[in-house]
């Protein structure tokens, strides 16, 4: 099929938690709030897909690792791929396992963390236009 017949539809192939074509990123600028995470744009920024409004994102944090703890303005909606962990919700703390599904309300401070000795492997669907995260300084 064509891209005319497709709309501009596609298929992001993806193996052992990575996906074909995706290149891999560093999570964020070193900045020492954070440990051993890296993420992948699935969609959003590819060729043709500038109308989403959304970025789909995978992220995943080796054993050990945490993401930083911070807070912004929009949303985020998280889905558990792989292995286990905790995330923090504001003042609570609690246990990841895949398919769980986690919402990250604005303003929330959070934190995600591959903290029972294997990586947390993760989807997250924010805006294509949001603010810049906050980090929370303890």
């Amino acid at each position: 099929m064509s891209d005319e017949e497709t709309g501009g539809s596609k298929v992001v192939r993806g193996l052992d938690f990575r996906w074909e074509g995706i290149p891999e990123r560093r999570y964020k600028e070193e900045d020492g709030t954070f440990q051993g995470v890296l993420r992948q744009t699935l969609l959003g920024e590819g060729e043709g897909e500038a109308p989403l409004a959304f970025l789909t994102r995978y992220f995943e944090i080796e054993p050990g690792g945490f993401s930083t703890l911070e807070r912004h303005g929009h949303p985020h909606a998280v889905v558990i791929l792989r292995g286990s962990g905790h995330v923090v919700l504001g003042g609570e703390t609690h246990p990841l396992v895949p398919h769980d599904c986690v919402y990250v309300a604005p303003e929330t401070p959070h934190q995600f963390r591959a903290d029972l000795g294997e990586p947390l492997g993760f989807l997250c669907i924010v805006d294509r236009d949001r603010d810049r995260p906050r980090p929370i300084r303890n």
